[in-house]
């Protein structure tokens, strides 16, 4: 039992710190049923989720099944800084409405994946109003302005000599210190996270917590494309709030390659089993679709239900096989004529004109089931129906 958990643990992760720390307290928990405590902070930038940050949620919840009880952190105080991890400019500061509304969601989302009887949900507000003055001066005195430019973002921004507010250099500190209030045991974020993680096993020495906590890091999901990271700026994304015909869609638009790194980061299923899987599509008894399928019900019934989820698989087989156009697809309207790229951008089938332009080059834009070549193409008043690949559908009126 402790293999194997120590093995899911480990699952796609990209790097841990001390990783001795780690096997010590699951096999407390099997030889003596201790549990340990497992930090993840999120701050609530934004109300929606996609399945990139879910891959810090899959790996809480690995930790639940042995052993771990999440603390949950909402950066409340945080967020009032905005963490300039991987930014290149100060981050707008949030409203106390915006943080409100936006904790609601994320916690409403996150319990499709973690166990409520296992989890903590912390505000970091609680401890880190009350510092002070004087102890955020205490706070900033651990850490020397050139520790802080080794920081990849910050060097870049002081390079190029973009501003970096002084409130900047505190975030590290505040989430460092998040770990030295909970004294927790381990904490896991993404890659790009390994400063501020690394000053929370800092902090604790410093703060004299009588133990240091270990770090496991997650890679970034890559989106849609398969290149980018996920992110709904770019358009490649699944959000956690998608309705199940959507959400199934985009998973069976994943290349085959992809979705091996989508079972390993976002599935359930243990490790075994999808080696018998892959297993099966390289000696031909499976098919890649059918395994792609599987792996689009799983995550659709996860966020939605296994009727809604199959229902999905239903409608998608029906469009597919008969080439027929959705029945309850989006109806958008305008008035006066329009250019085709921007018609696309406006009904919400494609990210940018730009995009747009490229797939009516590629041959992936259609009016009314017929394919369209011309990119300038203005569309005067009638009806259409705009297709884009094979799921991406919208009604048009032009007045």
């Amino acid at each position: 039992m402790l293999e194997e958990a120590l093995r899911e643990i480990h699952r796609g992760s990209a790097e841990i710190i001390d990783d001795k720390r780690i096997e010590k307290l699951v096999k407390a928990y099997f030889d003596e049923g201790k549990t340990y405590t497992v930090k993840a902070g999120f701050d609530p930038t934004a109300p929606d989720l996609h399945l990139g940050h879910t891959v810090l949620l899959n790996k809480l919840a690995t930790f639940q099944k042995y052993g771990g009880i999440v603390q949950f952190l909402i950066g409340d105080f945080t967020a009032t800084i905005g963490d300039p991890t991987g930014k290149n400019v100060t981050r707008k500061v949030l409203s106390q409405e915006d943080i409100k509304n936006n904790i609601a969601s994320y916690t409403t989302q996150a319990f499709k994946i973690l166990d409520k009887n296992k989890t903590e949900i912390v505000y970091n507000n609680d401890w880190l109003a009350p510092l002070g003055a004087i102890g955020m001066l205490e706070l900033a005195s651990n850490l020397t302005v050139a520790r802080m430019l080794e920081r990849d973002d910050f060097s870049k921004r002081y390079a190029s000599q973009t501003p970096i507010a002084v409130s900047e250099f505190m975030y590290p500190l505040l989430q460092g210190y998040d770990s030295v209030h909970l004294k927790s045991d381990v904490e896991i974020g993404g890659t790009d996270q390994k400063f501020n993680l690394l000053m929370g096993r800092q902090l604790q020495k410093a703060y004299d917590v009588k133990k240091q906590q270990a770090v496991l890091m997650m890679p970034i999901l890559e989106g849609l494309d398969g290149v980018q990271k996920m992110s709904k700026s770019l358009g490649n994304y699944i959000g956690v709030s998608d309705e199940p015909n959507d959400m199934f869609g985009k998973m069976l638009s994943i290349s085959d390659d992809l979705m091996w790194r989508y079972y390993l980061l976002l599935s359930s299923k243990p490790l075994d089993e999808i080696a018998t899987i892959k297993n099966g599509v390289l000696d031909g008894s499976l098919h890649p679709k059918k395994v792609k399928e599987g792996l689009a019900l799983e995550i659709t019934a996860r966020f939605h239900s296994d009727e809604l989820a199959l229902g999905a698989k239903e409608a998608f087989d029906s469009l597919h096989s008969k080439s027929q156009i959705p029945i309850d697809i989006a109806e958008f309207s305008c008035d006066g004529e329009i250019w085709i790229a921007k018609a696309l951008v406006d009904c919400n089938i494609e990210p940018s004109t730009s995009q747009a332009r490229r797939d009516i080059k590629q041959g992936a834009v259609k009016i009314d089931q017929i394919k369209i070549s011309d990119e300038q193409l203005q569309l005067s008043s009638g009806e259409y129906v705009l297709q884009v690949g094979k799921r991406k559908f919208a009604k048009l009126k032009v007045n």
